[in-house]
């Protein structure tokens, strides 16, 4: 083990793994889960938590603010001065302190707001997304302080909406312009891991369309055997409605806006990233029964994840629970739809399609309608010749074997943003999210030892970044 990972070990043992515990049990769900937030006060808890924390880190010229204007939710600020030729560049660490809700299913002993330590694993919602980014993210710059190394002038931004799409993001972006400058370099830890054996470097992200198809049929719900067969059921037009754009037999998306052309040199990685995890691709889901994944090509399953677009109804209204169901047809229908889109899609373009396709020519003249939002994904840069012999060292030195990249299913608003206003600089972005780590399901984990890996890799980054 390499002194750097010595000591980032043991920053993650003493005080980075005690204060996840602490940032677990606040339930600090992001602002689209509660709108009450403020009054509630828990963000604010989590807020001066991480930020407390940072403050204590003996990193020489750190200054850590806690920023938050008019309405929006607070974000934190932290900065170091650059040492050496590079000072004068920008090194951005960006992560997020926001969690999505409990969801059901945690399994016995387990649960969203209670930490368990089990292993090498820490159960509990939002220490793996994204809670450890900034614990992570200052480690990695105390461990290049510690090692005397030269790097960049490093500004970290830790927001508090990314859960909710990142509303609050672009303006604090703007807002912090001048502060912020012209980063070179874009550090992200808010992805995921093909498996904890090696460094795994996020290329692509897929967009996002969400939004709420509703169908009406009455004003009010009558009873079914007086009404069946005259009055036609929402949820039958609900499913007709659905088959306009999704293939029910294949889970094809039919619409044309929502295909792009995969470009061969994602092809190419998910060709070497499918030789990597095998059948483990798919065998780290849940699945029940003797449900199969919808082929056994290792590689096509990597690409329709990355780059091809997914439909997946996330919730319903109308529908009473199972044991309070009468015989009544019920007046209206409403489905939750979270539609993924690859990353070189315009989601505006792909969501006025959706919203035409749903709503015209309603069946039997019922009322439906589509409302929603959407972001677009992202497609990174080429690296830069010194970030890909980077990643492949820092990957050998830490986890003992070779870096591997690999797009993303889901989306991070913020890397579109910052892909457009930086159009120059360089991205990393990984994470610790990797087999059944389960963000946003239940049992989600962090996985610690890739924690600590993960983070001396990114101090090893910044170094080479400065010695380019």
């Amino acid at each position: 083990m390499s002194a750097s990972l010595q000591f980032v070990g043991s920053v993650w043992d003493q005080t980075i793994v005690p204060t996840l515990v602490e940032y677990i049990r606040i339930p600090n769900r992001s602002p689209a889960f509660d709108p009450e937030w403020r009054q509630h006060g828990h963000m604010h808890r989590a807020v001066a938590l991480i930020a407390d924390w940072c403050r204590r880190q003996p990193i020489e010229g750190l200054v850590v603010e806690v920023i938050e204007h008019e309405d929006r939710t607070p974000v934190i600020w932290a900065e170091v001065p650059g040492v050496g030729p590079r000072a004068r560049e920008t090194v951005l660490l960006y992560g997020h302190l926001d969690k999505q809700p409990e969801m059901t299913g945690w399994a016995p002993g387990l649960g969203p707001w209670e930490p368990v330590l089990r292993g090498d694993r820490l159960y509990g919602r939002g220490g793996a997304d994204d809670g450890y980014a900034a614990f992570a993210s200052l480690t990695a710059i105390a461990a290049l302080k510690r090692a005397q190394q030269p790097h960049a002038r490093i500004v970290m931004l830790i927001e508090a909406t990314e859960e909710s799409g990142s509303p609050d993001l672009p303006y604090y972006v703007e807002a912090l312009a001048a502060r912020l400058g012209s980063p070179s370099l874009v550090v992200c830890l808010d992805s995921g891991c093909g498996n904890y054996d090696q460094l795994w470097c996020t290329t692509s992200l897929r967009g996002i369309i969400t939004g709420t198809l509703t169908v009406r049929v009455l004003t009010e719900g009558v009873h079914s055997g007086d009404a069946g067969g005259i009055v036609p059921s929402s949820f039958r037009i609900a499913r007709q409605l659905l088959a306009r754009i999704e293939a029910a037999d294949t889970g094809e998306i039919l619409l044309p806006a929502f295909h792009g052309e995969i470009p061969s040199a994602r092809r190419a990685q998910a060709k070497v990233a499918a030789a990597a995890l095998g059948p483990g691709l798919w065998r780290k889901f849940p699945f029940a029964g003797g449900t199969e994944p919808s082929t056994k090509d290792d590689v096509e399953l990597i690409l329709a994840r990355t780059w091809r677009p997914a439909l997946a109804v996330t919730g319903a209204g109308g529908l009473p629970p199972t044991e309070s169901a009468g015989n009544v047809l019920r007046p209206f229908t409403s489905l939750q739809l979270a539609l993924r889109v690859p990353p070189r899609v315009n989601a505006a373009s792909a969501l006025r399609a959706l919203k035409q396709t749903l709503e015209v020519n309603p069946p039997h003249g019922a009322t439906v309608s589509f409302e929603g939002d959407g972001a677009d994904g992202w497609d990174a840069p080429a690296l830069a010749p010194w970030l890909e012999a980077a990643l492949a060292q820092a990957s050998a030195h830490h986890f003992g074997k070779p870096a591997l990249a690999m797009g993303e299913g889901g989306s991070i608003p913020f890397m579109g943003m910052l892909g457009q206003r930086f159009p120059e600089a360089q991205f990393l972005i990984t994470g610790v999210l990797g087999p059944e780590s389960n963000a946003h399901g239940p049992n989600e984990f962090l996985h610690i030892p890739t924690g600590k890996r993960l983070t001396a890799c990114v101090a090893d980054v910044i170094a080479a970044h400065a010695a380019r």
